[in-house]
């Protein structure tokens, strides 16, 4: 017997089908209405030229669209419907930390959440759903079905998703805050083969953690190089403190065996002992003369056999220690070569993470810099910042590619602008049923580099903090300045999360509350933290399995 949860997973699976087939349609009504109305509801998922590594993902609430960007510019763009009333997708500032092609809510009896991409623990997500024409999700971020797939087989993990208030373009800037490479150690003594380097300029190896294909090939051969060593360094330590504890684990046993033997020996003695004793004792109570002869024989023997389990007693003994002091020795050499692959694999690690993006976070709230790189902390200290009670707005700066073969990065920069100002405005377009057709097909408005340059200007970054970042920064790499501290969503597995204050948080606050938490472990909150129970609403009503996420 089918148990409910398969059946409703089989019967999601029937429904999922039907409506990837009316989601892909809606996704592309250029093959009904032309390219035009295409155009006009926002989605352009077709470039002339061949789409790069997607670095930039904005998702605009205003408009409901999300436009990607690679090195170069804008490559896709699609409607999208965010969380409606009470569950609002937080504006705020995301990456991409996990991705799963087929994926289904445990919050919601099972809704098929296809191609989908988290962005929160706690259950944000982009993934394919339906786009009734205005925000209808509990925070997640719905796509075209085949816009979704498309986009899932072109991101990578860390990938950056800015969600706004409204739309804004990034666009290109230069400022001498902004993090150059240092040059890496033995970069200048790599004699790079021009077979390699045009391998490397034909793009890296796929994964998570090498750069985009536009990174100086010189460049990333050494950091490639330097990896490779360190990876084989740890494998050298790996075998080496295997061989010594299996050592330390046969000297050990050898010493154990030889106490046993100490202790076998010890037995012999004391029965050796015992048999003279009670020859002594015949030989003093013998009274004729040939009584006195077999107890006096008899005594030699037992004196003899005393003597010989007296010497293996010390011959036992004397192996003993010295088996003891070997495994003892053993032991502490499989210590020192455990430490030794410890940190032979922390560098190794270390040195494969240098070829991830790195990302800096300076929240004027905190007066403090973090950075991050591979999901995890690099760094945590104070910095200034001049006229710290004076706001200085929230900026993407994204590192871009390399240029000067690897000598300087080209970056860009997006600002986000609160929705504060034009609140009714928003109220009427973003949460409306039917939103204006202008904030829907319009152009988004470009980024202030004058503003962003004059934030640029009020940090002081910490030389330390400089240095450290300069060392490992790469395109891909971004740095965030914002009145706002770290979102408590920021901890293992994450980039920095932080979320806009002053905007509607339905979406974050719904998945928190303390009332009645109980455990969860589950793949929408992996981590087990305390969870509020969502409210349970069944997906098929009203809208298919898409209808609520």
């Amino acid at each position: 017997m089918i148990v409910p949860r398969l059946k409703r997973r089989l019967a999601g699976l029937a429904v999922t089908g039907l409506a990837a087939l009316l989601t892909a349609a809606a996704a592309d009504p250029a093959a009904a209405r032309g390219d035009g109305e295409r155009r006009a509801r926002g989605d352009d998922s077709t470039l002339s030229r061949p789409a790069g590594v997607p670095l930039l993902a904005i998702v605009s609430l205003a408009e409901q669209r999300v436009t990607i960007y690679d090195a170069e510019g804008r490559i896709l763009r699609a409607p999208v419907s965010t969380g409606q009333r009470g569950y609002e997708t937080p504006a705020g500032i995301y990456s991409v930390i996990q991705k799963e092609r087929e994926h289904y809510s445990n919050l919601y009896d099972d809704a098929s959440m296809p191609f989908m991409q988290r962005i929160t623990w706690s259950g944000i997500a982009l993934h394919a759903g339906a786009l009734p024409g205005y925000p209808a999700s509990h925070g997640c971020i719905r796509m075209p079905y085949s816009f979704a797939e498309r986009l899932f087989d072109l991101t990578r993990m860390g990938l950056r998703v800015v969600v706004m208030p409204r739309d804004a373009a990034p666009v290109a800037i230069s400022h001498p805050a902004l993090f150059k490479p240092a040059p890496v150690v033995a970069e200048a003594a790599t004699a790079t083969p021009p077979e390699t380097v045009q391998k490397m300029r034909l793009g890296g190896e796929p994964g998570a953690n090498v750069p985009p294909p536009t990174i100086s090939p010189r460049r990333l051969v050494t950091l490639k190089s330097i990896a490779a060593a360190k990876a084989a360094e740890a494998e050298a330590a790996a075998k080496k403190a295997e061989t010594a504890r299996l050592a330390a684990t046969r000297s050990t046993g050898e010493a154990t065996r030889a106490k046993k033997a100490v202790a076998l020996a010890e037995r012999e003695k004391a029965r050796a002992d015992a048999q003279l004793k009670s020859a002594e004792l015949a030989f003093g109570a013998a009274e004729g003369e040939a009584d006195k002869q077999r107890a006096e024989e008899a005594k030699a023997k037992a004196q003899a056999k005393v003597d010989e389990a007296e010497a293996k007693l010390k011959e036992a003994t004397a192996e003993a220690d010295a088996k003891a002091d070997a495994a003892a020795r053993a032991r502490d050499a499989a210590k020192a070569a455990d430490a030794e692959r410890a940190s032979a694999a922390g560098a190794a690690r270390e040195a494969a993470a240098r070829m991830s993006p790195v990302s800096v976070f300076v929240s004027r709230q905190a007066q403090r810099i973090y950075v991050r790189q591979a999901f995890q902390p690099l760094l945590d200290m104070p910095l200034t910042i001049r006229d710290p009670d004076k706001p200085i707005g929230t900026h993407i700066f994204t590192a871009l590619d390399y240029v000067d073969d690897g000598a300087d990065v080209r970056w860009n920069v997006v600002t986000m602008t609160s929705s504060g100002q034009r609140a009714a405005e928003n109220e009427a377009e973003t949460f409306g049923r039917r939103p204006h057709a202008r904030s829907r097909g319009g152009e988004p408005a470009a980024t202030d580099v004058a503003a962003a340059k004059a934030a640029l200007d009020r940090i002081a970054i910490p030389a330390e903090a400089a240095q450290k970042i300069a060392e490992v920064v790469s395109p891909g790499s971004s740095l965030i300045i914002s009145d706002e501290p770290v979102s408590r969503e920021t901890g293992k597995g994450t980039d920095f999360i932080v979320i806009m204050s002053g905007e509607p948080q339905g979406g974050i606050k719904i998945r928190s509350r303390p009332q009645q938490p109980r455990w969860y472990d589950d793949d929408d909150d992996e981590r087990g933290y305390r969870r509020q129970p969502y409210p349970r609403r069944s997906p098929w009503s009203g809208g298919g399995p898409f209808f609520r996420w």
